[in-house]
């Protein structure tokens, strides 16, 4: 059974992405500029489908799940914060934050929606990355925003493989004017 963040796997208009964006237009609290002190971890996770839990149960309530999105930071040693003005409080991510859950191709770009709501155009300041998993899988991510990830959902990661193009001897998925190298499992040449 599909995942039910996974609306479609194929490519959608960028109207019906952004109508289904609650943060369209709307931008995160600048977290990056708060330094208050560190008030020690919180029982909080996100699993690596991009789901939050608290005390090992899950947060069915996505206006609070996005609340608490709109105030996480990757810190420079690789941990997740909550962070408000006030104090800053580590939690625990399996993976990365969030998961990518439609994608838009038009004009030769690829827009992104979160499963938080956020609407990302991969280019220069938001690259696409392409995970070494050891097991020839293809596992796309895309830098969100301040060091935050999303990994695509598999059926979007099919979407994006069949983007998949040679340039000049280097295989790799183009956005407007952004490149994105794709590398090769180990004894494929391109």
């Amino acid at each position: 059974m599909p995942d039910a963040q996974d609306t479609n796997s194929a490519s959608v208009s960028l109207e019906a992405l952004v109508s289904r964006a609650e943060r369209a237009g709307l931008s995160a609290p600048p977290v990056d500029r708060w330094n208050p002190p560190h008030c020690g971890a919180i029982d909080m996770a996100i699993d690596e489908d991009g789901r939050w839990f608290y005390g090992g149960t899950p947060i069915e309530r996505p206006a609070l799940t996005r609340l608490f999105s709109s105030v996480l930071r990757r810190e420079l040693d690789g941990t997740f914060v909550l962070v408000t003005p006030a104090e800053k409080l580590s939690i625990r991510v399996a993976d990365v934050p969030f998961v990518a859950v439609e994608m838009s191709a038009g004009d030769g770009r690829l827009r992104f929606r979160t499963n938080m709501g956020d609407v990302v155009e991969a280019d220069e300041a938001h690259p696409l990355r392409f995970a070494d998993a050891g097991d020839d899988a293809f596992r796309p991510y895309l830098l969100v925003r301040g060091g935050l990830e999303a990994r695509l959902t598999r059926s979007l990661a099919f979407d994006l493989a069949q983007r998949i193009e040679e340039r000049g001897g280097e295989t790799g998925i183009a956005s407007g004017a952004a490149w994105f190298p794709v590398p090769l499992p180990e004894g494929l040449d391109a």
